[in-house]
């Protein structure tokens, strides 16, 4: 095995890595291209993607009218500040999303991170409510198994069990995490809830049909309806976090259009610029935007992240619009969802397998326990894959573009190594 390249050894010991008690975890992977559904390591070796870089890489890697876009921009403009400026990227991206996105969600903010994104809609949601005059509406009504982020405000938000945020309780505002109302029955214990505290909710925050740290746990979209009917019923505002499932990931360009509903808040990140650069965006309706609209200046929304709007990852995100545009991206993860049903099926008979299911891009296969999630993820490399398995999911999102004979080499290392797992 070849030594691992000068910049490994020297800078790996300054480096703090994400989900990870660095006394333990496996040694990352040193990458020095990528390309299609390909990560290359510095020892020569390629493996398959399973998880195109946590869902984002939506096209495949280094697609190259996405990088000509940046490329381009780059000679024009990197970046310039977003207060009292305005530049072209961000504006006729703007204009997109309202257009792509259903009804009157039309009032876009760009963040610089799915995170923060959320936390900005959360804020939004208050302030809707204190612009209003109603300042008790503070809460949230956050559902079992979601994950909303890592940032204080979308810790509170998320399910403790899910995103070990339990440690924090004391520091995290309080809000009302509750079972999705997956029945009558369901719906029934969550209107209840609504009832009692109906006026110190300011909306209701959920992921839909997916709910992807928590799990890869699925939900019809009869659930989100069910939301939407009792945010009518006792006016909350709906946030739908489109994070994980926009941009074709469920099978729509949007999980809501799945639904037939339009939230009054929906945010969007991962594959926005299809993997290329972060960027994020906070998407609002009229009605939230009025709430704004006024000669008071304490009725703005106070909220400016110094890299906004981004002019690379801007373009970046109309490339890759471009591409959901005139190529059959959506039509390519229905593909998936019955290819990965067909590769995942051989689990079902394997012992320790709960569960196995595809919806869009998306395959799990669910284990009855948690599994040795280092011997797994070693495994998986061994096997020429990137898979990445937490809790107790096994789970493959790759590139929506990826070719049948890198997804059976995907479903087929999951089968083999969950087959072999003791």
């Amino acid at each position: 095995m070849p030594a691992p390249p000068d910049w490994y050894a020297a800078g790996l010991p300054h480096i703090w890595l994400p989900y990870a008690q660095m006394k333990t975890a496996l040694p990352p992977l040193p990458v020095v291209r990528t390309h299609g559904t390909r990560i290359m390591l510095a020892n020569g070796s390629e493996l398959v993607d399973g998880i195109a870089s946590w869902w984002t890489a939506c096209h495949g890697y280094n697609h190259p009218h996405i990088r000509q876009a940046v490329q381009s921009q780059l000679e024009a403009m990197p970046h310039v500040m977003f207060g009292g400026l305005v530049h072209e990227q961000p504006l006729r991206l703007a204009q997109r999303l309202a257009v792509l996105l259903p009804g009157d969600l039309e009032r876009v903010f760009f963040t610089d991170s799915g995170s923060v994104a959320v936390e900005v809609a959360l804020k939004m949601a208050t302030q809707y409510w204190l612009n209003r005059g109603q300042r008790r509406r503070r809460r949230f009504v956050c559902f079992e198994g979601g994950y909303h982020g890592d940032t204080l405000g979308t810790m509170a938000v998320s399910d403790p069990d899910v995103g070990m945020h339990d440690m924090f309780k004391g520091l995290l505002p309080e809000h009302l995490c509750v079972p999705l109302p997956r029945d009558a029955q369901g719906e029934e214990a969550f209107a209840r809830v609504l009832e009692r505290h109906a006026d110190e909710i300011a909306g209701i925050v959920v992921e839909p049909l997916v709910q992807g740290a928590g799990g890869m746990l699925f939900h019809e979209a009869d659930v989100l309806r069910r939301l939407c009917a009792a945010a009518d019923r006792f006016d909350l505002l709906l946030i739908f976090d489109e994070i994980f499932t926009g941009f074709g990931r469920t099978g729509t360009l949007f999980a809501c259009e799945r639904a037939g509903i339009v939230p009054d808040i929906v945010t969007l990140s991962k594959a926005l610029t299809g993997g290329t650069l972060p960027l994020a965006a906070t998407v609002a309706r009229r009605r939230v935007f009025d709430a704004f609209w006024s000669d008071d200046p304490m009725h703005a929304l106070m909220h400016g992240p110094t890299y906004m709007a981004n002019a690379l990852a801007c373009a970046a995100a109309n490339a890759s619009l471009d591409l959901f545009a005139r190529e059959p991206r959506v039509a390519q993860a229905a593909r998936l969802e019955a290819l990965m049903a067909q590769g995942l099926a051989p689990c079902r008979d394997l012992p320790g397998v709960r569960d196995v299911r595809a919806r869009g891009a998306i395959g799990v296969v669910e284990l009855d326990v948690a599994p040795n999630l280092n011997a797994l993820r070693r495994r998986f490399v061994e096997a020429g894959v990137f898979v990445r398995p937490f809790g107790r999911a096994v789970y493959l999102a790759p590139a929506l573009t990826i070719g049948e004979d890198d997804l059976a080499r995907l479903t087929g290392a999951v089968v083999d190594v969950l087959r072999e797992r003791r």
